[in-house]
């Protein structure tokens, strides 16, 4: 077995690697740039080394510098993790030439599926259904529009390089296949170093399934089984489980038995995926086979018991598979979140900061649940805009579906994260909603649930009222601490009222409290009475409680005359008044937000790539403005309405922050 391994990755897979090497019994070398000084992968690994600059195209892609920090530490195998140089040919055989291990498949298997054009022809040889569309170079925009109209709105264009979303774009028209295909070699470009790009056929109300190959060097393939991988946002996954509520025996089996048929065509080892879209009839398509550890793999690990970093090491060092097909059975349901920094109220764009708390729940591994969180970051840490938004990845595993869903959303509610907008309270809203409860999701799950952005979760009455009695009980500590005088025994303290006005929602509840050694009584206007206990105090920033045998879990902060609470996607000022507080209250004018409708704001910390109009210039409700990219994203700003460019106060090239103003309107 290897002695010590190099990651070459960063993030939270760079620490995943080093969890399954140490258990092994083997060294890991870590590799950082300037920004990742202080990383959590620097931290965990048993030496590290530095390879350059903060942008990825100076140095986790910079095949020279990774190979020298091998050199350096002689490292005798690398694992690539995802993305970067993971499905890179040439760092394969730079490795091969060195003669250090790919923890991966040969570069011929990463050359012929790695490739997502080349990977569709051999699909198609090899009598597997694909999907219709053109494999062939696109040198133009105009190329681009004239294939498009050949295959027929809506398509996918696609960075050939591609993989987590990066470079792919869904054009419905002329104007927007010029402009996805710009777009899409642009982020190609800068997040893998090669800007093919290859336009397929979009098919609409498709799910996403995709297939887990694990294959050795002894001609032994088998499949783990699959992950319904449908909830995406940008065409970027959001969440995932495993196994599919979708899929019959019949069909799992036949996708399995094609993604092993297609792997062993092409000579693959090591683990792989073979990803699917899926009709309504169950009738499925090859899309693409990546050639390196999915982002996603925790949900399978956790309903296989397989854990598929091992094993490709294993694999590498040049062993056989420890099991058959038949012993691979399903065991269970798993959920995965995954945490990005992004703030879905400012419509999911990138947030950068600092970490001011991050507090992921409690790790578990229990006969009857499992909380896992693989995470790169740490409370205090930086989030960069250098590079993927994702900061963890939250999963939770029960015998059922439905267990599966009731810890995954008892563990975000858990979940603290302050300092950067993050996307908490959407996974939350997600798995309260009804259509993912019930399976009935397709890769149009967002934008048809969530047409106009996410706002937050509205809460129905029955929740609502426990919040609401949560926080009268809250609230009545709080005044207990704010009542008592120092050094005075609990006789002399003021005496706290039983009589409260909590309004959250835009309801407003009377109620009144009674408290006792175990807790309290809360009981509104219409009888109905609910039993609260909890050990909270004044300044803890997460609330467990006791509602009649219910835990319900509150993020909360300060505001003034209550709480700012936080819990199942929801995102409320909840005020608790005396009944002369709450009549007077709804005397105070309303404060109105400043406008900003005459200017063009930045949404978050970025790059101008590109400003699409000039001074004087008269736009049209819709047209492009500029290019922000961030996160290895670009985002095209757009006109709210007609008007005249007055003034653009940047240029490309600029860094900008949030808010700052990119151009004026007359």
């Amino acid at each position: 077995m290897f002695k010590k391994i190099l990651i070459a990755n960063r993030g939270e897979i760079a620490c995943r690697v080093i969890k399954s090497a140490r258990k092994m019994g083997i060294k890991t070398v870590a590799v950082f740039s300037d920004a990742d000084r202080h990383a959590l992968h620097v931290k965990m690994a048993d030496e590290a080394v530095h390879i350059g600059p903060p942008p990825a195209n100076q140095s986790y892609i910079v095949i020279d510098r990774i190979m020298e920090a091998i050199r350096q530490t002689g490292a005798e195998a690398v694992h690539p993790g995802y993305g970067f140089l993971s499905e890179n040919m040439k760092f394969a055989e730079a490795l091969e030439k060195e003669g250090v291990v790919f923890i991966g498949p040969p570069s011929a298997a990463i050359e012929a599926m790695g490739d997502k054009i080349t990977s569709k022809k051999l699909a198609k040889e090899a009598k597997v259904s694909t999907v219709p569309g053109y494999m062939g170079l696109i040198s133009d925009a105009d190329e681009a529009v004239r294939i498009s109209c050949e295959i027929g709105y809506p398509v996918m264009i696609k960075a050939s390089a591609g993989g987590g979303g990066k470079g792919m774009r869904i054009a419905w028209n002329d104007d927007e296949a010029r402009e996805g295909f710009q777009s899409s070699r642009n982020e190609a470009a800068s997040s893998f170093g090669d800007d093919r790009i290859f336009i397929e056929k979009f098919v609409t109300q498709p799910r996403h399934i995709e297939i887990q190959v694990l294959a050795d060097k002894h001609g032994h393939c088998v499949y783990l089984h699959e992950r319904e991988c449908s909830i995406q946002r940008r065409n970027q996954k959001v969440i995932e489980e495993a196994p599919s509520s979708f899929l019959d025996g019949k069909t799992r089996k036949a996708m399995g038995q094609q993604a092993v048929a297609l792997a062993r065509a092409v000579g693959y080892t090591s683990a792989g995926t073979v990803e699917f879209i899926v009709d309504a009839k169950k009738n499925f398509y090859f899309l693409e086979m990546n050639t390196r550890l999915q982002v996603e793999h925790p949900v399978t690990e956790l309903i296989t018991g397989v854990d598929l970093v091992e094993q490709m090491i294993r694999v590498a060092n040049g062993e056989k598979l420890p099991f058959t097909q038949s012993d691979l059975k399903i065991n269970g349901w798993a959920m995965e979140s995954r945490l990005y920094a992004e703030d879905p109220y400012r419509g999911f764009l990138p947030s950068t900061g600092r970490l001011t708390r991050y507090r992921p729940p409690a790790e578990a591994a229990m006969a009857h649940a499992v909380v896992r969180n693989d995470t790169g970051v740490y409370e205090g840490g930086e989030i960069s805009m250098y590079y993927d938004p994702m900061i963890a990845k939250l999963c939770t595993w029960a015998p059922t579906r439905a267990e599966a869903i009731g810890e995954m959303r008892a563990a975000l509610d858990a979940f603290e994260v302050e300092g950067i907008g993050h996307n908490l309270p959407f996974c939350s809203a997600v798995m309260d909603h009804p259509r993912f409860v019930s399976g009935d999701i397709t890769t149009a799950f967002i934008d048809e649930e969530y047409p106009d952005g996410f706002r937050g979760t509205v809460l129905d009455d029955p929740l609502l009222r426990k919040v609401a009695a949560c926080c009268a009980a809250m609230n009545r500590v709080a005044e207990i601490r704010r009542t008592r005088i120092t050094g005075r025994m609990d006789n002399h303290e003021r005496h706290v009222g039983e009589d409260w006005v909590v309004t959250l929602q835009g309801t407003e509840f009377a109620l009144t409290i009674a408290a006792d050694r175990d807790g309290a009584t809360v009981t509104f206007a219409d009888g109905k009475a609910y039993r609260v206990a909890s050990d909270w105090a004044p300044g803890r920033p997460l609330a467990r409680l006791d509602v009649d045998g219910d835990v319900v879990v509150l993020k909360v902060s300060k505001i003034p005359s209550g709480f700012g609470i936080r819990t199942r996607g929801a995102d409320l000022r909840v005020h608790v008044r005396t009944p002369r507080q709450a009549e007077l209250a709804k005397l105070m004018p309303e404060k109105l937000a400043p406008d900003t409708s005459r200017y063009l704001l930045c949404p978050m910390p970025g790059l101008i790539v590109k400003i699409s109009v000039e001074e004087g210039q008269e736009v049209q409700e819709g047209q492009a403005l500029a290019t922000v990219e961030a996160m290895k994203m670009e985002n095209t700003l757009r006109a709210e309405k007609r008007g005249v460019v007055k003034k653009i106060n940047t240029q490309a090239g600029a860094s900008l922050r949030v808010d700052d103003v990119i151009m004026e309107f007359e």
